[in-house]
């Protein structure tokens, strides 16, 4: 008993790491003292040795299951050691043995909502992300097109409402989710000439211009006065594109390359292929004649316009203004 005294809570609170030496003496002579093997456990909880202190206090319930301190012992190591499950276990058969020590109702409760977080999050954690759809819009002399890219999505699955100056979309994803897309337009429309198609990869929504004009941007309240028409010559962009050209050129699948296009649609596919096939060279002088000439040049000759300033040079008919 003398010995077991020396072992006491408050002599471990002194100095756990000596109290673990004198322990571990201890239990050389007496190996099977459950008591000894659950103060130690507890030591080694004072020292953040859960691993040592769950291997003691599982030994302590060996040699003497009715001992509902090395159950207490066993459930904190292990609490901490993130194994709540086991630790639940633990302290749950601790208070079957006392129930008068309510510190077991603490820790199962403890263990339950670490449980329950860990749940939750696995359950975020296995349910993979939606990615958001996005679209795009560019312009033609006569149609507007918004390109929303959403894949396989089924024939019946796509349902647009054109008005004068607002278009409403519904797109069933390949996902079983539908996405929808409200527009407030610039400028009008005329609806009965405005349509959809399904690609593979995206889905077209082409609106008939009611006048052709230039949109400087896609939705907004329109301004009228000094709105820019049209130059034939000039490659058709929206206002996102009017930077590098880089930024024109789009992945043109295999359904894309034989769709049969006319006017200005087969005019912008033109210069896109040019520019995807063309050289390093190519590529700079259409970005550097484009860009200098407020889009009224546009060379594929790096030699003539790598070395000078390339001047604005609109359609004698036309009046270019900048905005």
């Amino acid at each position: 008993m003398a010995a077991q005294r020396s072992f006491s809570d408050g002599f471990i609170d002194e100095d756990p790491l000596k109290a673990v030496e004198a322990l571990n003496e201890a239990l050389q002579t007496e190996s099977d003292n459950a008591e000894w093997f659950c103060q130690r456990a507890y030591a080694h909880i004072l020292l953040k040795n859960y691993s040592c202190a769950a291997e003691d206090a599982k030994k302590a319930q060996q040699l003497k299951p009715s001992l509902p301190l090395a159950f207490m012992r066993t459930g904190i190591a292990e609490y901490h050691l993130n194994d709540y499950e086991s630790a639940h276990a633990a302290f749950t058969q601790g208070h079957q043995l006392d129930d008068s020590d309510k510190s077991f109702e603490v820790w199962i409760k403890r263990c339950e909502e670490m449980m329950g977080d860990e749940t939750q999050t696995s359950t975020i954690a296995t349910t993979p992300p939606v990615p958001p759809v996005k679209y795009d819009w560019y312009q033609t002399e006569s149609q507007v097109i918004v390109t929303v890219m959403a894949k396989n999505v089924p024939k019946d699955g796509v349902r647009v409402s054109f008005m004068e100056k607002e278009v409403c979309a519904t797109i069933q994803l390949a996902s079983g989710e539908d996405y929808k897309l409200d527009l407030h337009l610039l400028h009008s429309i005329v609806p009965q000439q405005s349509n959809f198609k399904i690609l593979t990869t995206k889905v077209e929504i082409k609106m008939k211009k009611m006048d052709g004009i230039r949109w400087e941007k896609l939705e907004g309240e329109g301004q009228e006065p000094d709105i820019k028409h049209f130059n034939p010559h000039q490659y058709p962009t929206s206002s996102h594109y009017t930077g590098k050209w880089d930024k024109m050129v789009v992945d043109l699948g295999e359904e894309e390359k034989n769709e049969k296009l006319e006017g200005d649609a087969a005019l912008n596919k033109l210069f896109q292929q040019i520019y995807s096939d063309g050289s390093d060279e190519v590529k700079r002088a259409m970005n550097k004649s484009f860009m200098e000439s407020g889009g009224t040049v546009l060379s594929t000759n790096w030699t003539d316009v790598g070395k000078r300033q390339v001047d604005m040079s609109p359609p004698d008919d036309v009046e270019f203004k900048k905005y």
